[in-house]
């Protein structure tokens, strides 16, 4: 990484990075690690676990040069914080440890802001970050009791979508969609993981349906069209 962003022989492109230029490709590299997971290829997961290592790389070499910190901090800084939240392991506790009194101490200590729900990461896609929204404040007692408040939730959010005006529609949805998420919690589902399952499974069908329908699917009325995705349904699950 030192020579691709070497000032005299590095690469134009490596050189013209910033933390802000790369951030978009660490996330990308992260969702290629959890794909390759997904497709249960070990061989794609060890290459995509090697593409986001090079993000590390990247972004820690981009700070090396302003002064701020190594590789080497970033891999001591993880090793501490394990540490620190692991002292029934290596250290002296002889109990498991209050995850959320250690995380509080550790925003306490940098100054970060208060509160139940502070430090879940604004970048998440959204499922997940409600998922851990949710999560953070069922710690502390906000949450039902089982599963038919959050079912009864979402009956009332549809009403709400459909009573709606323009204006208010969106955020009706999202009410609505926050409160799936809080129902696949309670019901033990990723929300973010059911609805990637989803999304192949609707490119595996559509691509059926093309196949099937060769360069004439676009000219197809919507009931052939259904037809045919009843089939693909069928054929490729």
């Amino acid at each position: 990484m030192a020579r691709l962003r070497d000032p005299l022989s590095g690469c134009d492109w490596d050189l013209a990075q910033r933390w802000e230029t790369i951030a978009p490709y660490t996330i990308e590299e992260a969702y290629e690690v959890a794909d390759a997971i997904e497709h249960g290829d070990p061989d794609a997961v060890r290459d995509e676990l090697g593409d986001l290592l090079f993000q590390v790389v990247f972004q820690s070499r981009i700070a090396e040069e302003a002064g701020l910190f190594r590789f080497d901090d970033v891999a001591t800084a993880i090793a501490d914080k394990m540490e620190r939240r692991h002292p029934h392991i290596f250290a002296t506790a002889t109990e498991r440890p209050d995850w959320e009194a250690i995380k509080a101490a550790e925003r306490t200590e940098k100054k970060e802001t208060a509160g139940a729900l502070a430090g879940v990461a604004l970048g998440l896609p959204a499922l997940q970050r409600a998922d851990k929204l949710q999560k953070r404040a069922a710690r502390v007692g906000f949450d039902w009791p089982d599963t038919t408040g959050p079912r009864a939730k979402i009956d009332e959010e549809l009403i709400e979508v459909a009573e709606a005006n323009e204006a208010e529609r969106a955020d009706e949805i999202g009410d609505l969609l926050f409160s799936v998420v809080n129902w696949s919690r309670h019901l033990g589902i990723d929300a973010e993981a059911a609805l990637r399952r989803a999304n192949a499974k609707f490119e595996r069908r559509f691509a059926a349906m093309e196949r099937q329908a060769g360069a004439d699917f676009a000219g197809l009325d919507l009931a052939d069209k259904e037809a045919r995705w009843q089939d693909a349904k069928r054929s490729v699950g």
